[in-house]
């Protein structure tokens, strides 16, 4: 295939088969993500789309998963989304599920109605970043998104049938506001209820914003005993609602992964233990690997 620059997908899509449609990101304004900082956004031809996707056909028998790489992909127009789509499901017949990356202000910005096109012409979910739900935190990482325009566009994507994996991120609140971290972002999930929530621990990335408000002392770092106690509010206060929970990032003090409600108490367990016996919980910073 013909990537350009460093490619990135989820870790639950290890298996599935990338296809780049758009560079970079449309937002590219996070302090702490090095992901796509040296690209700037724009849309690939669609002809070199289709190229690819013809390329994969004749050198892969048989493709079940495929994800649209790079960021914010449904910022893209619908129309071009359904050619892709169409592309993809007339090229690979036996593929059973197309993911993609999306902001909530792409589903947001979408119409209802342009969401249901999209579902009906195969896209089946998306992975989007909330980060957090506490107002002073997504505003200090500067994440361009609201806890109000979260909610819309979650409210679309639920209407249209599209499943969505949400990511949020242990310690991204600092020693200052984990607190105020954790129990903003549990209410708004709350709210959300997404199918699936990704959560891991926060990583400073180099040549990011975080990493020199790192250094100045502009931003102190959760301890991971902190981040152990955000993922145990987390656990005990989410609602009942069935949800994904994929908390085993290589960066998370625990593995844990299964399903919501009924995984809690023995999630709840393994936090509990890792706080009270976890070699790292008496640790002043979490250490984690770069992306």
């Amino acid at each position: 295939m013909n990537y350009e620059g460093k490619v990135y997908r989820p870790w639950m899509e290890a298996d599935s088969f990338l296809i780049q449609t758009t560079i970079g990101c449309t937002h590219n304004k996070c302090t702490f993500c090095d992901m796509f900082r040296e690209k700037r956004f724009r849309i690939r031809d669609i002809e070199d789309i289709f190229k690819d996707i013809d390329d994969a056909r004749n050198y892969l028998r048989h493709i079940r998963s495929l994800f649209l790489i790079d960021g914010n992909v449904l910022a893209l127009k619908t129309d071009f989304l359904l050619k892709v789509l169409h592309k993809v499901t007339s090229t690979f017949p036996e593929c059973d599920k197309i993911s993609a990356y999306a902001g909530l202000n792409d589903l947001r910005r979408k119409s209802v109605e342009e969401l249901k096109q999209l579902k009906d012409a195969g896209l089946d979910k998306v992975y989007t970043g909330l980060e957090s739900g506490d107002v002073v935190t997504l505003e200090n990482i500067k994440k361009g998104l609201t806890r109000e325009q979260a909610k819309k566009g979650m409210a679309h994507a639920k209407a249209a049938g599209i499943e969505v994996l949400i990511s949020i991120i242990f310690g991204i609140g600092g020693r200052k506001r984990s607190r105020e971290h954790i129990v903003e972002t549990t209410k708004l999930l709350n709210i959300l209820q997404p199918e699936e929530l990704a959560p891991m621990a926060l990583t400073i990335q180099p040549g990011t914003i975080l990493k020199k408000q790192v250094v100045s002392g502009e931003f102190i770092q959760a301890t991971p005993l902190q981040i152990l106690e955000e993922e145990k509010y987390l656990l005990e206060n989410l609602e009942d609602f069935d949800m994904l929970y994929w908390g085993d990032h290589s960066n998370n003090i625990e593995t844990l992964k299964g399903m919501l409600p009924s995984f809690r108490e023995y999630f709840l367990q393994k936090v509990n233990h890792a706080i009270t016996h976890h070699p790292v919980a008496g640790q002043e910073v979490l250490q984690t690997s770069p992306w």
